[in-house]
């Protein structure tokens, strides 16, 4: 399967983790890194320009830091903009049907705190519904994020153990070996790939 990485990252150059999950990842095969914020400085995206890059994808990456319990904002105007009526959804479209989505995700807050009772009163499934809810309505086939928490605080034995699992997960789907059904018992994919060794 080709995969697309849609990466936003608003101040990447002051970026702790991202920096290293991204680090080399352009060398894969079947890979296209597509970082948002560096291709449109200017926030005018390209929207056929994006809708063909979909289009010759089978997995398709929100990669983002959190930001404000959301994506950062040029993910919205993405969202907003490509994921036409006519093209993304509507009775006489299939351009994203059966495609694999899933979002990965780093965010300061440890696991602890993203939970209903506590810090933040949500999980992070709860907080990016709307964006899985948008991806089911363009006919994805949705997986569980794959979610680095504490980056603030992280050691960088755990980042490397991340990134680990991170590019794992793109092999798995590079290589058609990724299980879909078995993949959606989980809250977070990183539990899938870390027991399937």
């Amino acid at each position: 399967m080709n995969v697309l990485i849609l990466f936003a990252h608003p101040d990447f150059n002051k970026s702790k983790v991202n920096k290293q999950l991204t680090s080399r990842i352009s060398d894969i095969r079947n890979l296209k890194f597509h970082d948002l914020y560096d291709e449109y400085p200017d926030g005018f995206i390209d929207k056929k320009r994006e809708q063909k890059l979909m289009e010759k994808h089978d997995v398709i990456i929100f990669h983002f830091p959190m930001y404000w319990y959301s994506t950062p904002p040029i993910l919205k105007e993405y969202q907003d903009m490509v994921l036409e009526h006519g093209w993304a959804f509507g009775s006489n479209t299939s351009s994203l049907y059966n495609k694999l989505f899933l979002s990965v995700i780093t965010t300061g807050g440890r696991l602890e705190q993203y939970q209903v009772n506590g810090l933040h009163r949500h999980t992070i499934n709860q907080l990016i519904a709307p964006i899985y809810q948008t991806a089911l309505f363009c006919g994805m086939k949705t997986i569980p994020p794959l979610v680095l928490h504490g980056s603030h605080e992280i050691s960088q034995t755990e980042i490397l153990k991340f990134k680990n699992l991170f590019f794992s997960l793109i092999n798995d789907f590079i290589n058609n070996t990724f299980n879909y059904e078995q993949s959606i018992k989980y809250d977070y994919i990183n539990h899938y790939i870390s027991e399937k060794g």
